[in-house]
């Protein structure tokens, strides 16, 4: 019987034996990340829908937040994609910061919108996912979908199992994170597979003025 999982064109089912060399490859990746990101300076990762249309309130207020932070003087990184990712780039790239888009190679969705300074493309997820992680000062999440709720859910872990340093996660629009938020108060903490400090990791805000005022705030304290 044929084993459809072998399917190459998928890079997670590269690794076959006697191909260990695709190491290389992500060995490539990694390195091409960090001498492109180690010079960024400050900057902060920006996640969201990547089908979000320009008209959009989400989109506009992601642009808004964007350039808020570039204004003072914060780079801003982003999957390089549509949507809000798109405009996330779009309101730093005219504030004199970098606008950094790391980019996926995927079938669809993910092209790489006009308004990057640096652009940076991958194969494999878990290597993006440390370009993000490793040179944010914060991370702010819009509303999105599968793939923006997996970076928020990675993030936390990460920080609750100390795994990386502690720096503040805001999630962006309450009236489309509060379903989740009495979902995780309600079903998670209510049967005690998280803890009430864990709540404390993330904030929940719609202002973007106050979402630079929490960096700023954490960055004067430690």
């Amino acid at each position: 019987m044929k084993n459809n999982n072998t399917n190459t064109k998928y890079p997670i089912n590269d690794f076959k034996s006697g191909e260990s060399w695709r190491l290389f490859k992500i060995m490539g990746e990694f390195v091409e990340g960090i001498d492109s990101l180690h010079s960024l300076g400050s900057a902060i990762s920006i996640f969201g829908s990547a089908r979000t249309d320009p008209q959009d309130p989400n989109y506009l207020k992601t642009q808004e937040l964007s350039a808020t932070f570039a204004k003072a003087g914060y780079s801003i990184i982003t999957g390089g994609g549509p949507g809000m990712m798109e405009a996330a780039n779009k309101g730093a790239i005219g504030e004199g910061v970098e606008s950094v888009g790391l980019n996926i190679n995927l079938p669809f969705e993910e092209k790489v919108n006009p308004y990057t300074t640096k652009q940076i493309k991958f194969d494999y997820f878990f290597v993006r996912k440390v370009m993000f992680l490793k040179y944010a000062q914060a991370y702010i999440i819009m509303p999105g979908g599968f793939g923006t709720l997996d970076e928020l859910f990675e993030t936390i872990t990460l920080i609750q199992t100390k795994r990386i340093r502690q720096m503040p996660v805001i999630l962006m629009g309450s009236k489309f994170w509060n379903g989740l938020m009495d979902w995780i108060r309600g079903q998670m903490m209510t049967d005690g597979m998280i803890s009430p400090e864990d709540l404390e990791l993330f904030h929940v805000l719609d202002d973007p003025k106050k979402a630079l005022e929490i960096v700023q705030d954490f960055y004067k304290e430690n």
